[in-house]
């Protein structure tokens, strides 16, 4: 049997999602109704059979590592193996923090000496998807490969947010871009590779002496690979796989599980999503209430009317309110007669009755014109939006608002309200 170490990157902040993560490392963020971000990386491990799985952790790192504990819900609280996090630290040879993708795991080469494997997974932990690593792996012997990039293809549109792979007809890679303004290609690294272990410690060690290096897998470990005309292949994967990045992707990916036939589907016992939650009681759904293609998830209580939502755990949509193309996250309150369109609520927000947000005609954010950029209004952790307030479209309120941070009875499209830290 391989013996294979997971090393699975969850330091990343996330900047594009705006207020979601300003609190809470992008991995960490909720996700489909009662999951976080990081629970389909570390299933896909557990159901790959790999269970010495490392967690490398940075940016605000404590929910994340509240939400993983020792990994019982994987089933990774064993001897021999199971779930680390992995954080920063002061060695006699390393600073603290990590520099980039590849110092990261450079800083944790001993946790893989440990194991002595014959190969390791390096990861993302903030991106939704199911893939079975051990047809990676196998790909990546038959190859003989060095490393083995997954990677898929993407439309010509989007190919300059990706490294992009431009291969032989034996899928040997012999060109890398690093998010090109112009694309080569449109075959895109989904940010999963396979190393041999040898090859990993004489490219990572290599890297580290060089102290013109961003200490980066995109910038320097894979383009010096290339230009060396070293084993590096890309395996095309043709599954389910989201990069959640911005607000519209991630509105956009909650609501693909909702329908009869979603393209990922949460309920399949042969490839189980394994979360850490609550133990809560069914949701429930009164006599009155409407729902309409939605996700309705423990503990969840509805009133009013939810279309086209993601409702998270212990939700309560009071009577008389509507709901329409939303996510809202654990623990919120909707208010009586209240509407919301196009909102992502973010945890134990509360919204006064009578209010109506995501209305009217969108406009240019005066907050934030790269972050918010859609019709989609964001309310942040533990908010409170008082009785009879209007929110329009492409708005935000920052996490932990106040009543007494309500100037105005309206807040026009594009503008919001911001804490001062």
């Amino acid at each position: 049997m391989m013996n294979v170490v997971s090393l699975i990157l969850a330091g990343g902040q996330g900047t594009r999602l705006g207020v979601i993560t300003n609190e809470i490392a992008k991995p960490a963020v909720p996700f489909a109704g009662k999951y976080r971000m990081i629970d389909f990386t570390v299933s896909n491990c557990v159901n790959s059979g790999i269970t010495k799985v490392g967690v490398v952790t940075q940016y605000m790192p404590h929910e994340l590592m509240e939400h993983l504990g020792i990994g019982k819900p994987w089933d990774l609280d064993i001897k021999g193996g199971g779930l680390y996090i992995l954080s920063p630290y002061l060695s006699r040879l390393t600073s603290s923090w990590y520099k980039g993708t590849a110092d990261a795991v450079y800083q944790n080469m001993d946790f893989i000496r440990k194991y002595n494997p014959d190969f390791v997974l390096v990861l993302s932990g903030d991106h939704i998807y199911k893939m079975d690593y051990n047809e990676l792996i196998d790909y990546h012997i038959e190859k003989g490969a060095d490393c083995t990039i997954a990677c898929m293809e993407v439309p010509y549109s989007e190919a300059s947010r990706f490294g992009i792979m431009v291969t032989d007809p034996f899928e040997q890679i012999i060109e890398f871009q690093e998010k090109p303004a112009q694309p080569k290609g449109t075959l895109a690294s989904l940010g999963i590779y396979v190393f041999s272990w040898e090859y990993l410690k004489r490219v990572l060690t290599e890297d580290a002496m060089d102290h013109e290096s961003e200490n980066d897998f995109g910038k320097n470990i894979i383009p010096r690979a290339v230009s060396r005309h070293e084993r590096l292949f890309a395996y095309n994967f043709e599954g389910y796989w989201r990069d959640v990045g911005t607000l519209t992707s991630y509105l956009d990916t909650n609501l693909e599980i909702l329908g009869p036939l979603p393209p990922l589907d949460l309920h399949d016992k042969s490839w189980k999503i394994y979360t850490q939650s609550a133990e809560l009681p069914p949701a429930y759904i009164s006599e009155n209430a409407k729902v309409i293609k939605s996700f309705i998830s423990e503990g969840a209580e509805v009133y009013g009317e939810v279309e086209n939502t993601v409702v998270f755990q212990g939700v309560i949509i009071e009577e008389g309110s509507t709901v329409k193309n939303s996510v809202l996250m654990d623990g919120c309150v909707i208010g009586k007669n209240t509407i919301l369109q196009d909102v992502i609520v973010c945890e134990k927000a509360r919204i006064g009755s009578e209010s109506r947000i995501g209305v009217g005609e969108f406009k240019e954010s005066l907050i934030d014109k790269k972050v918010y950029n859609s019709n989609i209004t964001v309310i942040g952790y533990n908010s409170v939006i008082p009785q009879g307030i209007i929110i329009g479209k492409n708005c935000v309120i920052d996490n932990y608002v106040t009543e007494n941070d309500f100037s105005v009875k309206e807040v026009q499209s594009g503008e919001g309200i911001i804490k001062q830290i």
